[in-house]
Order: structure tokens, then C-alpha cells, then sequence
């Protein structure tokens, strides 16, 4: 596949040049590293902190820089905060009720000790089909923490089989909004980009999440954090743990609903339903995932604990309790946000993309590129995911010959690049990272080169189906 990549828009405010903001955006990171790592500043400080430096030295007007660092915050929070607190106070009926033990337990007995960390993964990659890998991650990790306690070892070796399978299922396969909106642009057919994302991620999962979680795991021991709320003991141990049918049904309810507003969105697209039914508009808002994660709560909140004679009282502080766990890490990733807009608005993207213009190079390969430099420029997966599609369409659009499948692959391309090398500007870092209890350099030793593993090895069975298909 060749084709020529449209030019690149000029950057938004920086009017130094492409290599000269290229160098600052590069520089600006180091700092962030520096401050964080070495200095051991709180994060929140040196993220605000080197984002207004940065939105200066790039020459965002001094009255816009609060907007933009709002716009990224905000942007951020609305994405994560809601459905990362719902997701931590389902996660923690399920801890205090005794359900997180009764799934591990289910696990490690169907598969074994020795390949529990493949059963986590499995399960993972199952429930990744609708539910983002922010509330994937916070709903899994109980049930991953009791497993690593009853087991022994380094948590990596359960975390990153998990966290691999939502972060593979949320680049590679529909209905995440990232691919989705990519195939959009690009015109390929969502159904068989759905069964080429999983073609293609499951043996890249295989690889990047399980192969070398295992791998990691043996190398770097990292234990349960301390702040957990995975004490791998029921609260209340004289009352009725629930049946693996109840814990099954509570994690599979908000899989359901957000299901039932995918299927509907796509039946309206087609005509089949009437979008202006009222009934049909309030089963795509309760298909929400921060609503869908909310009733989820509410279930668990009368099976997990009414029904197991808790009163109101104590389910309420039981629910409060786990935002304070992590507050901090919704600030910290909002905080994120921030630098990754300043990159974006001073235009690092198009700066970087420029380099690509004249290449020449074949045409899966530069829209895993550009993906690339949308990915390290301003952080969000999805958002490289959707301005790369854009950015390559009107190639996509002039190259002649392309198959339904090329097309499918193309868009798994931009997936790939879209996942490689998460940092300090992705709020995917500082979600994880702190959840887990990771400082800078662990997250980046472990996340940062699982996210890259991802993103080359489903580029590179990408391309070569390209080839032979």
C-alpha cells in the first residue's frame, strides 16, 4: 500500500518552527522527568508547573494558557473521574462482601495457580469489549490483588496480563470510541474491523500482556499497595459470601447496558430505530458507562450488602471510603491532561507529523507512524487514534485498490501507533501507576514498555496481513 499523506496544518499559536518546537516539547518532558523522578516533586505541582512554562515558551498568549490548561483538565476529569469512582466503589462491594475471593477462587481452581494470571487476562479481554480500560482496570484490580495475595509473588504478573487485555481491546476493537471513530474517517466497515481487531490483538495480547507480564513479573517484585483496599478478607466473615452467579451478574451488568446502547446507536445509524423514542433515549443514557457503572453500584449495594444484612450506613461509608483511595490518582491524571493540551494546542503534533510528508513510504506504514507522533505528542490513545485517521484519510481516499480488509488493517495500524509509548502526558500513566502503586520509573519500566510492546506488535501483524491478504 503507497499513497501520498496530505499536508499537515500549520501549528495553532508556536511560530518557532517545527525543530525548534519539537526540541522544546522534548525538553519540557525531560523537566517533568527530572522534577518528578530525580527531585521527587509532588506530580500535580511539576505537571501545573512545567504546562505553563511550557504554553509560554511555545507561545500560547499569556490569556489563553489558563484556558488551555483548564480545557485539558476538564477534559480529562469529564472522561475518568465519574467512571473511576463508580468503578472503585464496585470494586469495593465486591472486596468487602467476600466476591472478589469467590471469583479468584473460581479462577485459580478452573485454570490452576500456575495459570491464573492467563485466567485473569482471558477475563479480562472478555469484559474489554464494551468497558474502557480505566474502569476495566479500577473494577479488575480487587479481584487481581486477592489473587496475588493468595498466590504469592509480584503483582505485575496478574496487573499486566489485565491491564494489557483492556488496553489491547480499547485501541484494536469496536465499540471504543478510538476505533470506531477511525474507521469512520478512514470508511472502513466497523463489523470487519471487529473481527480483524481481535485476529489481531489476541495474539498481540498473547505477547505484550501475558508473555511479558510473566516475564516482568519475575523480574521486578512489586507488592500489593499498601493503600489497597484488597485485604483478601471478607469484612464481614460471619455472613453468606455471594454465589459466583451474583458476582458474575454484577460485572456483567454494565457490560450489558453499555452493550445495549452500542447495539442501539448502531441501529439508529441504520434506520432500524426511531432515535426520537423516549425509550429508546433512556437506554442510551443508561447505557452510559459512568450510569451503567452507577446502577451497577446501586445492585451491588443491595445484593453485596443489604441482602447480607448491612445497613445503609455502613454501605455508605464502605462507598466512601474507596474515593479516597483515589482522589488522588483522578487529580493527578486530570493534571496530565493539562500538559497533554498545551502540547496539542502549540501544534507538536502537525510539527512532528510534517517530518512525514515526503517520505514516500507505504501507506500502512505512515498512518502507524503519524499515530505515533499524535501518541508521544499529546498522550490520549483515542484522540491520536481520531486526528491520525484524519490526517491520512485523504491519502486512504486517493490510493486505488485498497480492500474493505486494507482498510481494516490501516485503521489497526493507527491503533498500533496510537498505543505506543505512553508517558508522563497520558493519563493512562498516572491512572495505572498510582493504582497500582508504581513510582515513575517502575511505570515506565513496566506500562510504558508493555503500551509500546502493544503498539509494535499488532503494527507488525497488521502490515504483514497487509501483505498477504
Amino acid at each position: 500500500m503507497r499513497g501520498v499523506i496530505a499536508a499537515a496544518e500549520p501549528a495553532a499559536h508556536s511560530a518557532l518552527g517545527p525543530g525548534v518546537t519539537l526540541a522544546v516539547a522534548a525538553g519540557a518532558v525531560a523537566v517533568l522527568l527530572l522534577l518528578i523522578v530525580f527531585l521527587k516533586l509532588q506530580p500535580m505541582i511539576a505537571l501545573l508547573a512545567v504546562s505553563i512554562a511550557t504554553a509560554l515558551v511555545l507561545g500560547i498568549p499569556l490569556d489563553e494558557v489558563m484556558g488551555t490548561l483548564n480545557d485539558g483538565l476538564g477534559g480529562t476529569l469529564a472522561e475518568v473521574a465519574l467512571i473511576v469512582g463508580f468503578g472503585a466503589m464496585l470494586g469495593r462491594m465486591l472486596e468487602i462482601s467476600g466476591g472478589a475471593s469467590v471469583l479468584a477462587e473460581a479462577l485459580v481452581r478452573r485454570f490452576g495457580e500456575r495459570r491464573a494470571p492467563l485466567a485473569l487476562g482471558i477475563a479480562a479481554l472478555l469484559f474489554g469489549f464494551p468497558i474502557f480500560l480505566d474502569a476495566g482496570v479500577v473494577i479488575f484490580l480487587p479481584i487481581v490483588f486477592t489473587v496475588a495475595r493468595r498466590l504469592g509473588g509480584s503483582v505485575l504478573r496478574y496487573a499486566l496480563p489485565v491491564v494489557g487485555a483492556f488496553a489491547v481491546m480499547h485501541a484494536f476493537v469496536p465499540p471504543h470510541p478510538g476505533p470506531v471513530s477511525a474507521a469512520g474517517l478512514i470508511g472502513a466497515n466497523t463489523g470487519l474491523l471487529l473481527l480483524i481487531g481481535l485476529v489481531v490483538g489476541i495474539p498481540t495480547w498473547f505477547v505484550s500482556g501475558y508473555a511479558f507480564g510473566i516475564w516482568n513479573g519475575n523480574r521486578v517484585f512489586l507488592p500489593i499497595p499498601e493503600d489497597s483496599t484488597a485485604s483478601g478478607q471478607d469484612t464481614a466473615p460471619d455472613k453468606p459470601r455471594p454465589s459466583m452467579g451474583a458476582v458474575l451478574g454484577l460485572l456483567l451488568l454494565p457490560l450489558v447496558l453499555i452493550f445495549l446502547r452500542t447495539g442501539l446507536n448502531t441501529l439508529i445509524s441504520e434506520d432500524v430505530v426511531d432515535s426520537g423514542s423516549q425509550a429508546v433515549q433512556a437506554a442510551i443514557l443508561i447505557g452510559q458507562s459512568p450510569v451503567a457503572l452507577a446502577v451497577a453500584v446501586l445492585v451491588a449495594s443491595v445484593v453485596l450488602g443489604l441482602k447480607r444484612g448491612m445497613s445503609g450506613k455502613e454501605i455508605e461509608n464502605e462507598l466512601t471510603s474507596s474515593l479516597s483511595t483515589i482522589a488522588a490518582v483522578i487529580l493527578i491524571t486530570g493534571a496530565g491532561g493539562m500538559f497533554g493540551a498545551v502540547l496539542a494546542e502549540a501544534g507538536v503534533g502537525n510539527a512532528l507529523a510534517e517530518g512525514l510528508n515526503s517520505a514516500g513510504i507505504p501507506l500502512i506504514v505512515a498512518a502507524f507512524l503519524i499515530a505515533v507522533v499524535m501518541r508521544v505528542a499529546q498522550g490520549s490513545a483515542t484522540v491520536a487514534l481520531t486526528t491520525s485517521a484524519g490526517f491520512i484519510a485523504p491519502a486512504v481516499s486517493a490510493a486505488s485498490g485498497l480492500s474493505s480488509v486494507d482498510l481494516c488493517l490501516i485503521v489497526i495500524a493507527i491503533a498500533s501507533g496510537a498505543t505506543v509509548l505512553s508517558h508522563v502526558n497520558d493519563s493512562g500513566f498516572w491512572l495505572v501507576g498510582r493504582l497500582l502503586g508504581m513510582d515513575v520509573p517502575t511505570t515506565l519500566k513496566t506500562w510504558t514498555v508493555m503500551e509500546t510492546l502493544i503498539g509494535v506488535v499488532g503494527f507488525l501483524i497488521s502490515w504483514i496481513l497487509s501483505i498477504f491478504l
